[in-house]
């Protein structure tokens, strides 16, 4: 009899260990590593983790963060959406630079020009903030002129500015660069690599929230 409790004893441990789910670590901490977006906004397409880098042309720190991030996005998994949004604050230079990211994503010159922007803008100085200079400097780059005159001005770039403007609005965006992830989070971290490494971290808890992987 006490051998046959002993057998069943140990076949519930057995059992019980064997439906035992290991949770996912997430080491970050609130206020610290990221906080949290209040309310939380909605994304795209909600099967996919959403990761959205705020940012401008005329921001200096984005500049300097442009090819780490630019290399680290394109290693995202296939559940992971990566969008850029440039924003304004409200500043109409800005606002330029926002119009000539969504001109040069429209007419497919973007991959070849995206960082020269930033190069031009704090390399050589060169005064982008003003349509005529901007426009000048994309001919002299081989933009086709009439696409781009008709690109820069369009309803459907302007729509996207004010959009950007929005989601800015609605994650509470004081300062770029800034990451998002899934409309959530907001991502912290003292340094480029830190931040990068967070994301990668928040990105995994993002999924792990996801309807059907808990």
């Amino acid at each position: 009899m006490k051998s046959d409790r002993r057998n069943f004893v140990g076949s519930v441990l057995a059992i019980g260990a064997a439906l035992t789910v290991t949770t996912p670590s997430f080491a970050q901490t609130v206020g610290k590593d990221y906080t949290l977006i209040t309310p939380a906004q909605p994304t795209d397409d909600a099967a996919k983790v959403e990761v959205l880098e705020f940012f401008s042309y005329g921001c200096p720190h984005c500049s300097d963060f442009h090819p780490q991030i630019s290399a680290w996005s394109a290693k995202l998994p296939a559940d992971v959406v990566f969008k850029r949004v440039p924003i304004t604050f409200g500043r109409a230079a800005w606002a330029n630079i926002a119009k000539l990211f969504y001109t040069l994503e429209t007419t497919g010159d973007l991959a070849k020009l995206d960082g020269d922007v930033f190069k031009a803008i704090h390399g050589e100085r060169i005064n982008m903030f003003d349509e005529k200079v901007l426009t000048e400097w994309v001919i002299k780059k081989g933009v086709d002129p009439k696409k781009f005159a008709d690109t820069f001005n369009s309803f459907g770039v302007m729509s996207k500015v004010k959009r950007g403007d929005q989601l800015a609005q609605g994650h509470k965006i004081q300062g770029v660069p800034a990451i998002s992830v899934d409309g959530k989070y907001m991502v912290g971290g003292k340094d480029f690599n830190e931040q990068l490494a967070i994301a990668d971290k928040l990105i995994a808890k993002a999924r792990s929230e996801k309807p059907g992987k808990k």
